[in-house]
């Protein structure tokens, strides 16, 4: 059957899906509009529409702008802000294992440049991540000798010196240890306290978990030790 109008899709008809426009039958003297998705920042997409009645029309677009400039004003003074650290150090024979800035018995510790603690190293990089600042391995470079067998100690004190120069303080830190041997739980509260003195915050605020690695690959067969650190920086 022959159909005297054009179909064709209505912006007031439309459901709120974005994958499907209801159909409706205008007459020809109806002035046909188009629609035509504009790229935005903001997760919901935004819709330009070109009419034969009107001149384009941006709105959404420049609101989104707007937004833009006004969060570029307020990004030096955000009320907080989050980082992630990883690290991970292979294990041998002949050095000592330091965690937290705890020496823990073991028949093998951390190859590294510095005292190869994994989880301040990993502290580091989260604190530095959440600033928005290069990672440990580009401001304390291996590549130089003055860091050479260097405590950990050293570089958890400058990370918190760059956090409250920028006007920040520890909102929370939740750290995982993965290590197959040894076990950690003797030592998790020496290890959580000196952790909270260095960074200079309640140890309520301060988390340690320790995970094995069910003897599977260098962690689980007592070759590496790693560690992940998230960290909420609350502005002071």
């Amino acid at each position: 059957m022959a159909v005297p109008f054009p179909i064709f899709a209505s912006a007031t008809t439309a459901t709120t899906s974005h994958q499907s426009l209801s159909l409706s039958v205008y007459p020809r003297s109806f002035p046909r509009t188009n629609f035509n998705v504009v790229s935005s920042s903001s997760s919901r997409p935004s819709i330009r529409v070109n009419s034969a009645a009107s001149p384009s029309v941006d709105a959404a677009t420049a609101v989104d702008s707007d937004r833009a400039a006004a969060s570029d004003s307020r990004s030096k003074a955000l009320p907080f802000r989050i980082g992630h650290g990883f690290d991970l150090h292979r294990l041998e024979p002949g050095y000592p294992l330091i965690i937290g800035g705890i020496n823990i018995p073991h028949d093998r510790g951390c190859e590294a440049h510095s005292d190869g603690d994994v989880l301040l190293h990993c502290v580091v990089d989260a604190i530095l991540g959440a600033l928005g600042l290069p990672d440990i391995g580009q401001i304390f470079p291996d590549s130089d000798p003055k860091w050479k067998g260097a405590p950990s100690s050293v570089f958890i004190k400058e990370a918190v010196r760059l956090m409250h120069e920028a006007g920040y303080e520890i909102g929370n830190l939740d750290a995982t240890l993965i290590l197959q041997r040894p076990k950690l739980s003797p030592h998790k509260e020496a290890i959580r306290a000196n952790l909270s003195n260095l960074l200079g915050a309640d140890q309520s605020v301060v988390n340690l978990k320790a995970k094995t690695h069910e003897k599977v690959d260098s962690l689980g067969e007592n070759r590496s030790i790693a560690a992940h650190t998230v960290v909420l920086l609350m502005r002071r």
